[in-house]
């Protein structure tokens, strides 16, 4: 990919002030916590593709060396302005809708497509060749619906995008509601009209507006963690329970035992017991059992993975153990709460697309 376009982030000035985020409680843990976050990051890309459309992301290595070569690591994220579209990263495909806000928190190589079969091209090939005029604008497809995506990134350097600790999902897609959804789309409005090219090939979007905006659906995705209201993302940085999260985080369908998690962080099962209680208010094998069915209504709603498959996935030898430990925490079985919520349905032409 030959694209030489940086985009830095700038403060920004009286006159370029960011629209506050919708109120929060201020005893709410987890929000306190996110404030926390280092962040920065730039909008760099608009697309309009048209079924049927699918392509490949270049390497985050590539990506990153392009949009900010000074970052350790960058998060790519889209918005879906309008139209569906689905996004696969190892084999893995999730949905989303108009609204919705899909994140790469460890920037994985990934597909996005539409509801139609379509051959699968490389994006680099894509996007218009600099000097620019304007950001970087995409037209795509074979002249069928239009889906909207407008592109953009993050840096941070927070274990929350640690690969290593897994505390978040390859991909995930959250849909904001209410007030919350006005106020992203709103930013998203205001981060397009406030990013602009300082030269050919530099354009520079107030930093606060990138970070306000992540942060939002960050708290918006976590909100259903395991211990959310008591030191989930302060956890990631204790050295004796991040380890042990690890462990869970990267492989849920193990059948951890408080003895295992405990040799992770090479320290006693009681002693990790007692971190446990103490940072996330609960013992080991009840934030296994959280994080199982936190992992599980991601896939649920998100993706078309049967239950079964889903049952497997999250530590569960079978669908009817895994549809009883559902109920006993949402009070319904895994079909009916996926059957309650209308939204990331597969289209026409939902099977792979080609290569």
């Amino acid at each position: 990919m030959s694209v030489t376009l940086r985009l830095v982030a700038r403060s920004p000035v009286d006159h370029d002030r960011a629209p506050e985020v919708p109120d929060q409680d201020p005893t709410d843990a987890l929000g306190s916590a996110l404030d926390d976050l280092q962040v920065g990051g730039a909008i760099f890309l608009r697309a309009h593709y048209s079924e049927g459309w699918a392509f490949r992301s270049v390497p985050n290595a590539d990506m990153g060396a392009l949009l900010a070569p000074e970052a350790r690591r960058i998060v790519p994220f889209h918005v879906v302005d309008a139209g569906r579209c689905w996004i696969e990263v190892s084999d893995e495909r999730y949905w989303a809708e108009a609204g919705d806000v899909i994140v790469l928190p460890y920037g994985d190589r990934h597909r996005m497509g539409g509801t139609q079969d379509a051959v699968v091209v490389d994006v680099g090939g894509l996007v218009p060749q600099p000097p620019w005029t304007r950001m970087p604008f995409i037209e795509h497809g074979q002249g069928g619906a239009l889906t909207h995506i407008v592109c953009g990134y993050i840096t941070c350097d927070d274990p929350l995008f640690d690969a290593e600790l897994g505390a978040l999902a390859p991909v995930i897609v959250v849909r904001p509601e209410g007030a919350a959804a006005q106020w992203v789309r709103a930013s998203v409005d205001f981060a397009l009209q406030r990013t602009g090219l300082v030269d050919d090939a530099h354009a520079e979007t107030p930093a606060q507006l990138v970070r306000l905006l992540l942060i939002e659906v960050l708290r918006l995705h976590l909100a259903s963690v395991p211990a959310a209201d008591r030191g989930f993302v302060r956890a990631l940085h204790d050295p004796v329970v991040a380890p042990a999260m690890a462990e869970i985080h990267r492989a849920p369908e193990v059948r951890w035992t408080v003895r295992t998690l405990a040799a992770a962080s090479n320290v006693s099962p009681s002693l990790l017991d007692d971190r446990f209680r103490s940072v996330l208010g609960m013992p080991p094998i009840r934030y296994l059992t959280s994080w199982r069915m936190h992992r599980a209504q991601h896939l649920l709603s998100t993706t078309d993975l049967g239950v079964a498959s889903i049952a497997r996935r999250v530590g569960y030898e079978s669908e009817e153990a895994f549809s009883r430990a559902f109920k006993r925490k949402h009070g319904v079985a895994p079909s009916r709460w996926r059957g309650a919520r209308p939204r990331r349905t597969p289209g026409i032409g939902s099977g792979n697309p080609g290569h």
